[in-house]
């Protein structure tokens, strides 16, 4: 008769995905793992695979949650243009608090495996395809409710507030950036009116 689990495969999968997070994934070994977990190897292997494999659901489960809240909050109703200051704001603000979280697990994982596992390339990239369209989703939105002049061109600025996005999660990892972080946050600010 098999045994049952006993632990939770949901939240063992967010605390690992806690810890990659924090330390990265060549920096998280298993016996990291275990110690965090709370779960022998051999229940991590059954229940995960291996480490890699692990890593990856741990991404894609980021993935599907911070992606759904970034397009749900750009597809509110009304004004398109302040839930894009706001999405932006709150990123800033958020990379400037004490409290600040380590980066975005994407842009950390696309910086440290993306140039050499193929994997991870194509979970990071799908992730920003999809911020890039919710951003060029509201941003034409906002064109078309003359928030944004008739010329400005959607899907350009959704890219460069992609890029404008993932800058400031590599710059949160590093002390002594918030002054950065706001000034660049206000020029971006300017540049959609």
């Amino acid at each position: 008769m098999a045994r049952t689990k006993e632990f939770d495969p949901d939240v063992v999968l967010d605390r690992a995905l806690q810890l990659f997070w924090q330390h990265g994934y060549e920096a998280t070994s298993i016996a990291d793992l275990t110690e965090h977990l709370g779960i022998a190897r051999a229940c991590i292997y059954a229940t995960y695979g291996c480490k890699h494999e692990l890593f990856m659901k741990a991404l894609q489960r980021h993935v599907e949650v911070v992606d759904a809240l970034v397009t749900a909050e750009l597809a509110r109703p009304g004004p398109a243009l302040p839930a894009v200051r706001g999405l932006i704001d709150r990123f800033v603000t958020e990379s400037c608090s004490e409290n600040r979280f380590l980066g975005c697990l994407v842009t950390n994982a696309a910086v440290e495996l993306a140039a050499r596992d193929a994997e991870v390339a194509r979970l990071v990239e799908s992730s920003w395809a999809r911020t890039e369209t919710a951003l060029a989703s509201a941003l034409a939105r906002a064109r078309a409710q003359g928030e944004l002049a008739p010329g400005a061109d959607p899907r350009a600025m959704a890219r460069f507030l992609l890029v404008f996005l993932q800058g400031v999660w590599v710059l949160e990892r590093a002390p002594d950036t918030a002054t950065r972080l706001r000034d660049a946050g206000r020029v971006v600010a300017s540049i959609l009116g």
